[in-house]
């Protein structure tokens, strides 16, 4: 069963066509108990189709402690978009509708290991003396 709709699924396969470093998605699920979890393993598996330089691990949030701890997972479904190291990026829920644009946006920043940020906004984060934890959620209405 395909989540995207064949549209998205050219568009995102374009997107993704040229990624220069191996991306590995990390999803953390179970499946009793939890909305959407299946549904994003699913759109992972699917997205991992698009390019030989993703792949993916998927581990139970409950068997897996070790795992959980490594990545700092404190709910479900949960997806980490991993490059040459952890760049610290979960979502968490599916990242789907909305949140699929951003999504591929940080698989393609992952791969080549940098943003576009601009050189006033890199020196504006460098000058934040304490670790910050950014969470961003969204609701379509």
């Amino acid at each position: 069963m395909a989540l995207l709709n064949a549209q998205d699924e050219r568009e995102a396969q374009a997107q993704l066509k040229d990624l220069t470093g191996p991306v590995k998605l990390v999803n953390f699920t179970q499946e009793l108990a939890s909305q959407y979890c299946r549904e994003t393993e699913l759109l992972l598996r699917q997205v991992r189709e698009f390019s030989d330089k993703i792949s993916l691990e998927v581990y139970n949030f409950l068997l897996d402690k070790e795992k959980v701890a490594q990545y700092g997972v404190d709910k479900i479904p949960a997806t980490i978009v991993e490059g040459s190291k952890d760049y610290g990026i979960r979502y968490y829920g599916i990242p789907l509708g909305y949140e699929f644009a951003p999504f591929l946006a940080a698989v393609k920043d992952v791969s080549r290991g940098g943003t576009d940020l601009t050189a006033e906004t890199r020196t504006a984060l460098a000058a934040i003396a304490q670790p910050v934890r950014l969470q961003v959620f969204s609701t379509p209405t």
